[in-house]
């Protein structure tokens, strides 16, 4: 731990779940900002802008603000003015965070590029079916994450990822995910906060696509057992946290070097 500088940090089922703060967590934010720790929040949430997201976590008492968030969609944006310049996009998603797409160009029709966001009741056979025929008709096929599922306060809810499959099967293609558990957005996280992937620390409540999708970029993974975490998803991951703590209100303890293992 003596060489971390900065943290990274899921919000839902870490910090939050269902935008409540998880008990210690505001505490344990604030002693982390005041030990001078470099501090990102990473998120696949797809349905508020990061300034909704900020104004939210602000109000509960978190000290953060919209700098300190980078989300799937904001990343999104730049993946595909990058690898799709000038391309007619259909997005697929349950909330507007168009705010967040910035200088993607959305159409209704005739998209090149389809995006698939986060799952809501916009994900009816109707939308699907519509998006498989954009595929078919040679769109490609962008994804901000691939969850399955997340926790609410009225338990694990249906998400995006287990539609995106059967899109895939579909039309025969494959998604370019661009939130976790991509390397670019591990990346860009480490670029904003000026740190190399041996100097910080993600700290997520998905063994796979927060903590061991880290590790693989160089990042040390912290797995939370709050939020999404189910003891079978950890022992049947494809590989092994360097860290497992009960909740994030442990990290300041563990980040001291006397947290648990």
């Amino acid at each position: 731990m003596e060489s971390v500088r900065a943290v990274l940090i899921d919000i839902d089922g870490v910090l939050t779940v269902s935008w409540q703060p998880l008990p210690g967590a505001v505490e344990a934010l604030r002693e982390i900002r005041e030990a001078g720790f470099g501090v990102a929040l990473v998120t696949n949430t797809t349905s508020r802008t990061r300034a909704s997201i900020a104004r939210t976590l602000a109000d509960a008492g978190f000290p953060v603000s919209a700098q300190d968030i980078l989300t799937a969609p904001s990343v999104t944006a730049a993946h595909v003015a990058e690898r799709f310049p000038g391309a007619r996009c259909a997005l697929l998603n349950s909330g507007d965070v168009r705010e967040d797409l910035t200088g993607v160009e959305l159409v209704d029709e005739a998209p090149d590029v389809v995006i698939v966001g986060g799952a809501g009741e916009e994900f009816g056979y109707a939308a699907l079916n519509r998006a498989f025929g954009y595929l078919q008709g040679g769109a490609r096929l962008v994804a901000m994450h691939r969850n399955l599922y997340w926790r609410t306060d009225e338990g694990l809810q249906l998400d995006s990822g287990a539609f995106l499959v059967g899109l895939e099967q579909a039309a025969r293609t494959e998604a370019e995910v661009t939130g976790k558990p991509s390397a670019a957005f591990f990346e860009a996280a480490l670029g904003r906060l000026g740190v190399g992937a041996e100097q910080a620390l993600m700290v997520g409540d998905d063994v796979e696509s927060d903590v061991l999708a880290a590790q693989r970029a160089g990042v040390t993974g912290v797995l939370v057992r709050t939020g999404k975490f189910l003891p079978e998803t950890l022992r049947e991951a494809s590989g092994t946290p360097d860290h497992v703590i009960d909740s994030f209100a442990d990290l300041p303890a563990l980040l001291r070097g006397s947290g648990q293992q």
